[in-house]
């Protein structure tokens, strides 16, 4: 189950992507993220809860300025620290 924190507006699309399937919660994603966007959180999959890594909810809205540093760059710290390549970022700006 891929579970998108982000949204579009007139100025293009802006998600981070996580994949709970794949996220094992080791914590990298966290550890390198410079804005503290993410944390470990549990998550209904499926029938079990698993904790996974979700974007905080007070982010979620305003995504698109507080990873707006991240995506400068061409390599983006939480998807190059993620060995499971559960997260994806979506930066498309119109």
């Amino acid at each position: 189950m891929i579970i998108h924190y982000g949204y579009e507006d007139g100025s293009g699309k802006f998600y981070v992507s996580i994949d709970a399937e794949k996220c094992d919660a080791c914590n990298a994603c966290i550890e390198i993220c410079p804005q503290k966007v993410i944390k470990i959180d549990t998550v209904m999959i499926d029938i079990e809860d698993k904790q996974v890594a979700v974007v905080d909810e007070a982010q979620r809205k305003k995504i698109k300025y507080t990873c707006a540093s991240c995506h400068a760059g061409h390599e983006i710290p939480c998807v190059r620290a993620c060995k499971k390549r559960a997260i994806v970022a979506t930066w498309q700006k119109k």
